[in-house]
């Protein structure tokens, strides 16, 4: 085990995910606060889409021409500029909501438009545009450099997940809290320092550089390939999938925690915090988990989280009872780290060397990418839905719904998912689990 390594990629990436945490979920209070929540739609999508283009830039630069550290500090540095400025574009802006009567259509497309040409959405989509390829880059300086990555890469990856945490618990202390500006110039400062702290990172030179490339090649094709694999095929559909019911956590969870008053420290965005600091406990036992439970069941279990998260905020939502609310929001830790981290070990695990960032961009792009899209623009047109004239929402089916949507994804992918990595990502590790855990 390389210390050395290990602290410097954990430095990473507590910056790379204080910098989400800094904004993302508390700037639903800075838009209400300047008169703009009609461009939360466009907040919470321009992400996925940035997310989309990922894998191309990956497959163009990252992959070919220029060594990973390098291209993840000049994106961190361009998209830190970009986040210290978003406030300034901030303006008041409206949107009424649509007729009853428009069609499905015109709710989920034509309707929120005027949104995404708004100075503020434009800012915060070309930071995006910068940060989304950093998830994959991060992950994939990560694997590369670490020695034994089942082991090792949940110990990297828990300091992300507390530099969330801090970053959500920045904000709450901030004067004005969510409402707070001061939140991007946070955020935007921490992306100049990993930036600059870039730099330093262990050297990552490009896979495949002076190799003669195809256009297929450049545009990061290659990983598509892996959809020979039945179970590959089965674990991106259910991953696509499940994100649809997760943008509704990242949408509207904040705004029904503040709405249910089940608020810590006077912050519905502290509460929120609950959730990633449950996810740091659970990363740092995944290796355990892995030895008992293999790849499929760890997988299993992430989406049988969403499942009862949401059922218990269906359950909770007419009486507001604190409890199930507060234990749907620790479910996090399940849900992200058996699902996400696995999903991110088992790729690199299942792609050839020299498609690894390319891989990992592919689960970017359908994850944070398609999934978080489409379920971002589905699950503000279901609230939508379900709103009064008087702006009440009935949080029990707003939440049912996603509830039942997960269910039958986690049964579809128990019934059809084999884990057919051989290069298990228990095999390295010592035990008698193991032989069970591969035949998972």
């Amino acid at each position: 085990m390389n210390i050395g390594h290990i602290i410097r990629l954990s430095i990473m990436m507590f910056l790379q995910y204080f910098i989400w945490g800094a904004w993302y979920v508390s700037v639903t209070g800075f838009s209400k606060a300047s008169q703009m929540s009609a461009v939360d739609v466009a907040i919470y999508t321009v992400g996925p889409i940035a997310a989309v283009i990922a894998p191309f830039f990956l497959g163009m630069i990252a992959d070919r021409f220029f060594a990973s550290e390098r291209v993840l500090g000049v994106l961190h540095l361009l998209g830190g500029v970009l986040l210290i400025a978003a406030p300034a574009f901030a303006q008041p802006f409206d949107l009424p909501p649509p007729s009853p009567d428009s069609s499905l259509f015109y709710k989920l497309v034509i309707h929120d438009l005027p949104a995404y040409a708004q100075p503020f959405s434009v800012v915060l989509l070309l930071h995006m545009l910068c940060y989304m390829p950093t998830l994959a880059l991060t992950a994939s300086v990560s694997f590369r450099n670490l020695q034994n990555q089942e082991k090792e890469f949940p110990i990297v990856r828990v300091l992300g997940t507390i530099g969330w945490i801090v970053g959500n618990i920045s904000v709450s202390l901030l004067a004005g809290k969510d409402q707070s500006s001061s939140q991007f110039y946070l955020a935007g400062g921490a992306a100049i320092l990993l930036g600059l702290y870039s730099f330093t990172l262990p050297h990552t030179p490009p896979v495949s550089k002076g190799q003669t490339a195809s256009l297929g090649q450049i545009l990061g094709l290659d990983s598509l390939r892996l959809f020979r694999s039945p179970s590959y095929s089965i674990f991106i559909l259910s991953s696509f999938l499940i994100c649809i019911p997760l943008a509704g956590y990242y949408a509207a969870a904040r705004t029904y925690v503040d709405a249910s008053h089940v608020l810590v420290n006077g912050s519905a965005t502290f509460s929120m915090a609950f959730g990633q600091i449950s996810e740091v406990f659970f990363m740092l036992v995944m290796p355990l988990c892995f030895a008992r439970l293999g790849v499929k069941w760890m997988l299993v279990a992430g989406m049988a989280a969403w499942v009862v998260r949401y059922g218990l905020f269906s359950a909770a939502a007419d009486e507001q009872i604190r409890w199930m609310i507060l234990l749907g929001i620790i479910l996090h830790g399940i849900c992200y780290d058996f699902f996400f981290v696995t999903g991110m070990i088992y790729v690199d695990k299942k792609a050839p060397a020299a498609i690894r960032n390319q891989a990992q961009g592919f689960l970017v792009l359908i994850t944070q990418g398609l999934g978080l899209g489409v379920g971002a623009k589905v699950f503000m047109a279901h609230v939508l839905m379900h709103t009064a004239a008087d702006g009440s929402v009935d949080w029990k089916t707003v939440w049912l719904y996603p509830a039942e949507f997960a269910a039958v994804v986690m049964i579809f992918f128990a019934l059809f998912f084999r884990n057919d990595v051989r290069e298990s990502v228990v095999e390295k590790m010592p035990g008698p689990a193991n032989e069970a855990a591969l035949s998972a």
